[in-house]
This record gives structure tokens, sequence and C-alpha cells, in this order.
């Protein structure tokens, strides 16, 4: 669903216009330093893609899923610490506030996101709690006007640096499965709430991901979200539904990003006395990149319409998530090929950070196995429907 071509066009230019001229530039900034620097985040705060997908009524550009997608692939062709920086707010950091949130809480909350004043992130991962979420364990007891949370997270985007954390915890103890679960707006202010120092990972350098503390954590009754418990797991489901599409769509830039410079290198580089571009099994691996390139992006933008419509995209989210992830893994592996050596080097070409650094979209937000399950799962529901 586009409300405005005109002006959905002008943001995608602007995006494409900000990727190349200032992004890209900055990419070996990032990756030495380990963090997206602040002259580039308060450009980034100035030209409002901390506030993407947060409706105009609270500061956003209240961008529907199908133009939230078109704008992601566009951002996530360059370094992915970009697209992570802005990324929680305009997605799975805000998402549960948008979807579940009383009034109070959005007017409260939602300008500061959407400014990128505050930074959010969505705390629901725990080291015996990821691809079964239900069996979280943090606790959050009601003491008078608060509840009191325990606990810890782990493997959280954006906690090192995070002002507001949605966390998922356990507020029924009687109840094991999902009805227990509710989910609340942390500070980082708030007594009993601590970080941990960002890890060293694979990739995704200028990315912060951290481990999150809970020891007797006061938060406000008023910061529950939605102002019942329980419903917390469904308002996860409600935020991931969503960030796997957008998630999709940020897996899907890159692989662009990685065809059309490798297909710049095999034109300009020699062999044999001709371009490598001439040499048919070279051909082969960039019909290969550009026709999954093509499904994906079909696939997501297909997906995001019929979300906008209001239909149910349960299957079709993991269907994206799955097949977008494992897509770009494919890409990758065939650039790093295209490219010879010089992908392989750090000096050379970008490819090698690339590579490390997608690795990681296989694995979060459900990993590719989880969703293998779901979506077979739902087929064999739908078909034993159908022969009921």
């Amino acid at each position: 669903m586009i409300r405005d071509q005109q002006r959905q066009s002008q943001l995608l230019d602007e995006i494409r216009t900000w990727v190349r001229t200032v992004a890209i530039p900055n990419e070996n900034r990032v990756e030495q330093d380990g963090v997206v620097p602040e002259d580039l985040v308060a450009d980034l705060r100035e030209r409002g893609f901390f506030g993407w997908s947060i409706p105009q009524a609270y500061g956003g550009l209240g961008l529907t899923t199908e133009e939230l997608v078109q704008a992601a692939m566009e951002l996530s062709q360059c370094s992915v610490a970009f697209r992570a920086r802005v990324g929680t707010n305009t997605g799975i950091g805000s998402e549960a506030l948008v979807a579940d949130g009383i009034e109070e809480q959005k007017r409260h909350y939602l300008p500061k996101l959407a400014s990128g004043e505050w930074t959010g992130c969505f705390a629901l991962t725990e080291k015996e709690a990821g691809s079964d979420a239900t069996a979280l364990a943090t606790t959050a007891v009601r003491d008078g006007n608060s509840y009191v949370l325990n606990g810890a997270k782990c493997f959280i985007t954006n906690a090192p640096i995070a002002d507001l954390f949605t966390v998922l915890a356990r507020t029924d103890p009687n109840e094991p499965g999902h009805l227990g679960i509710s989910a609340f707006l942390v500070e980082r202010t708030m007594p009993g709430l601590r970080t941990g120092e960002p890890y060293r990972m694979m990739g995704q350098s200028g990315s912060p991901v951290s481990e999150v503390y809970f020891e007797d954590c006061r938060v406000p009754a008023a910061n529950l979200i939605g102002g019942v418990e329980g419903q917390g797991f469904r308002t996860a489901m409600k935020v991931l539904n969503k960030q796997r599409l957008h998630l999709s769509a940020l897996c899907t830039g890159p692989a662009i990003r990685m065809l059309e410079d490798a297909v710049r290198h095999v034109m300009a580089r020699r062999q044999f006395g001709q371009p490598l571009a001439d040499f048919q099994l070279v051909q082969a691996m960039i019909a290969d990149c550009e026709t999954e390139i093509s499904a994906a992006r079909a696939l997501v933008l297909d997906t995001a319409r019929k979300r906008d419509l209001g239909e149910d995209v349960t299957k079709a989210a993991s269907m994206c998530k799955y097949y977008a992830s494992e897509m770009c893994g494919r890409v990758a592996d065939r650039a790093v090929q295209l490219f010879g050596g010089s992908g392989y080097v750090v000096d050379y070409s970008c490819i090698e950070r690339f590579y490390r650094d997608i690795r990681l979209f296989r694995l979060y937000e459900g990993t590719s196995q989880i969703h293998q399950l779901n979506i077979a799962k739902q087929v064999l529901r739908e078909a034993q429907a159908n022969v009921a």
C-alpha cells in the first residue's frame, strides 16, 4: 500500500543518495571504530530515519508495511551497522508499543523514539529461551503500584546504547506457557537495570549487542504494555510478524549491493585476455544471484501488501524471512567467488565484511530451521482443515 507515490519516491531517492554519498564512504570507519559516529547518527535523526514506521500522530512518518520494506531495501545496501542503528526504533523496539500500547504510553514514549532522541530495543531472548520463547524465566512480581523484575536477557541488539527496553517477563509463575507472559516498558534509568559489555562478534561491527540484567528492577505498573497481564506473548508475536517482513527486506538490500559490486568487478578484471564477465560460468553465478534477489523482493513486497490489507501473513512472513536470509547467504558466497582472492582480502573489497555480517540473518528473528517447522506446520494445518 503506497499512500502517495510521489512522496514515497522522494523518500527512496533520499535514502539512496544518503547510502551512496554518506554511508558507503564511512563503512570502513564504522568497521574500525566499532560504532556509528555521532555526527552520522545526528544526520539520521534530522532526516527522520528513526521514525519510519511510527505513526505520524507521534512524530513518525507512519509508513505502511510496503513503504517500510521498500525503504529498508534501500538503507540496507550499506554496512548493516547503519540500518541496525535506526532499525530497532523503526521496527522491533517500537512495534509492541505501536501495536498494543495504551494512549498514555504512546504519547509518552513514541515521540522520543521517532525523533531518535531515545534508542529502543526488544528484550525477549534468554539463554534458555530462544527458539522456544515461552520458556523465558525472567519474572515480574506485582508490588503495589510497581512490578519488580528479576532475570537476564541475551543477544539484545542495541542494548548497550538503549534508553527504552521492551521486556518480556513472566507475571504468572503458575502458568508455564505463553499466557503467563507480560510485556513492560523499562527505562534505562530505572534502578536495577544494567547492560553487559558489547559482545565481540563474527561480524556486524558498529552494531552493539549485549546481555541485559534485571536485579530487583522496579518498574511502574503504568508501564505494563496495554495495561493487561498475560498478553505479552501475543504482543511479541505481532512484533515478530512485522519484524520478519522488515528483516526480509533488510536481507535483500545487502544482496543487491553485493551483486552490483561483483558485477562491476568481473566487468573490469581481465583474465586470458578478456573480462571475467565474458566467461559463461561467471555469468551463471550472476544469473543465479539476480534471479534469487528478484524472487525475494517479489515475495517480500507481495506479503507486505497483504499485511497492509489486513490479511494474516504469519506463514508468509516466515517464508519471507526464511527465503530472504538464506538467499542473502548464497549471494554472499557467490560474490566472494566472483571476486576471487580480492573477495577474501579486507584491503581489496567490502565483500569479506558482508560475508561475515550477513551470516547472522539466518539466526535471529527465528532460525531458518524454526521457520521451516513453522511453515510446514501451517501448511499441514491448512491441508487438514480443507479435508475436514
